[in-house]
């Protein structure tokens, strides 16, 4: 049985999202909160009731079923999540299902490299890695002076750090970051202050934190840079 909550505000397109999991569950709840209208389906019906009030539309559906899919006219969604991770099974056959029913656009959790393989090689556009993600993510903030990180498949990284002891004092162009280290400074944030756009005039100080992209590796290296400032030998002075 199908519940609706309201009509969505944006009204440009629907997305399915299929298994109320955990997973799926905050994607409905991110897309609701843009104003997308968001057709959820499990096959749990105390998952189904328990987010009826929450989400624009819940059903109990199997969607691995293509008779049950036709029926809710998934063939008119233009794009669909399939947050199921864990049955790998009912996975699979539910991204075949969406498929063949037309879905432009598929995005799939996976819980393994291989499972995101097949996922990829039956029919879904973009698979999903939230665990690998996430765990990426952790490994770096537990490092001193990292407060979040976030890869993408193109070898392309993006860091909030605290900004290194050889940035102190002086402008970005001054530190020739850009240069020396081959990433881009996006922003830059003062203590009790807002995030600002960085220019080649930004002047960075101790304790603000940068904002970075750039080439993994070049991310890696640049939020590895030592926080507290480098005492010289004997030799050096």
């Amino acid at each position: 049985m199908a519940k609706r909550r309201r009509p969505a505000d944006s009204g440009a397109y629907t997305v399915l999202v299929v298994g109320l999991g955990r997973f799926g569950t905050a994607v409905c709840e991110s897309l609701v909160r843009q104003g997308v209208e968001v057709l959820a389906i499990d096959t749990d019906e105390r998952r189904v009731q328990k987010y009826a009030d929450e989400l624009t539309h819940t059903v109990v559906a199997d969607a691995t079923d293509g008779e049950a899919m036709r029926q809710l006219g998934v063939g008119s969604v233009s794009r669909a999540v399939v947050a199921i991770g864990s049955d790998i099974e009912a996975s699979v056959l539910s991204v075949i299902t969406l498929h063949e029913a037309g879905v432009e656009r598929i995005y799939a959790k996976a819980i393994t490299r291989k499972h995101g393989k097949i996922l990829a090689s039956i029919g879904a556009h973009h698979v999903i890695y939230p665990e690998y993600v996430m765990g990426q993510r952790v490994a770096h903030m537990v490092t001193d002076g990292v407060a979040d990180y976030l890869e993408f498949d193109d070898e392309f990284a993006i860091a909030r750090c605290t900004a290194p002891a050889e940035t102190w004092g002086r402008t970005l162009a001054e530190s020739g970051v850009r240069t020396r280290h081959t990433i881009t400074v996006v922003g830059r944030k003062r203590p009790g202050e807002e995030f600002t756009y960085a220019v080649p005039e930004t002047v960075v100080d101790e304790g603000d934190e940068l904002v970075v992209s750039g080439r993994i590796a070049d991310v890696e290296r640049f939020i590895a840079l030592p926080r507290t400032p480098q005492r010289r030998s004997v030799l050096d002075r």
